[in-house]
């Protein structure tokens, strides 16, 4: 398939930008996101081949990087994991624009919907392409691709696995476009939307009277980066992987920690956790199975 004709300005991570190029597509300009990740180098190379131009970081805003685009002529504006606004003075240089967010939109609109999705349970997510607008993922949704959310997987484990579809549903789209199809805009429901923002230190803190299933869904949210935690005297212990204890002593109340032979216990409304991986908030070293027992000096053992 070649798309010699149809150019194309492209917002996003370098190997979204080297997929358009081995379809055949005819991207003019390359805006990079994170030009610190794999395939930039082979991007530049490829592009300064093709006569195309790598943009590390432009600002969109900046009235000499709206013109340098215009020089470009597009006819499509592509964005995938472009991370800011995209300004309208951008938006108009070409007669259609999208872009692919990592959730069944319009649930989940933002910057984390990894962390949201696992955080409230979900059994299900997926990737969407949408028309591009001055807002964050609020345009017409064009296609959608769904998959079951992997069991006990965190955040990163969850953006790892929406790679290839989201790549996948990026291409396919550019390629209808480029064919001179007319893709249906459904317009999303503002009704069903949900927000996704970045995880704040309140959304990481955990709650230990909350239900068992309640607390490990938002480890596995937070985890790897930036982390669940709990307080412990006058420490921080960042808590990265918890599994439910099959006993809990009834005479604990919810927050109380202590050492059994299995491990660092903590009880939440209505059961135990185990603690099996956490760290010092102030530590990159993980602490794994009964070495957890060191982050809580004093605790009583059962």
């Amino acid at each position: 398939m070649t798309s010699q004709g149809f150019p194309i300005v492209y917002l996003g991570l370098p190997l979204g930008a080297l997929a358009l190029l081995r379809d055949g597509h005819d991207v003019r300009v390359a805006c990079i996101s994170r030009p610190d990740l794999p395939g930039m180098r082979r991007l530049r190379r490829v592009m300064l081949e093709r006569g195309g131009l790598v943009l590390a970081r432009p600002d969109l805003a900046h009235t000499d990087t709206v013109e340098l685009l215009r020089s470009a002529k597009p006819s499509l504006l592509v964005s995938w994991f472009w991370t800011r606004k995209i300004p309208l003075d951008v938006l108009r240089l070409a007669r259609r624009g999208f872009g692919v967010h990592p959730s069944l939109l319009p649930k989940y609109r933002g910057a984390d919907p990894y962390f949201w999705a696992i955080a409230a349970g979900e059994r299900e997510t997926g990737v969407t392409a949408h028309v591009l607008t001055p807002r964050y993922d609020d345009g017409a949704i064009l296609a959608q691709r769904r998959m079951a959310i992997p069991k006990l997987c965190n955040a990163w484990e969850l953006a790892k696995a929406l790679d290839r579809p989201s790549l996948a549903l990026m291409r396919d789209v550019a390629a209808r476009y480029a064919r001179g199809e007319t893709i249906p805009e459904i317009p999303q429901d503002e009704e069903r939307a949900t927000e996704a923002p970045a995880a704040t230190d309140e959304d990481c803190e955990l709650v230990w009277d909350w239900p068992v299933d309640d607390v490990i869904a938002r480890v596995r949210a937070a985890a790897p980066d930036p982390g669940a935690f709990t307080g412990y005297d006058d420490k921080t212990v960042v808590i990265l992987k918890v599994k439910p204890a099959e006993e809990c002593p009834l005479a604990l109340e919810p927050g109380d920690i202590v050492e059994t032979a299995e491990g660092v216990l903590v009880r939440a409304a209505d059961g135990g956790i185990l603690v099996v991986e956490a760290r010092a908030e102030d530590s990159d070293t993980i602490v794994r199975g009964a070495a957890v027992a060191q982050l809580f000096p004093g605790i009583p053992k059962l």
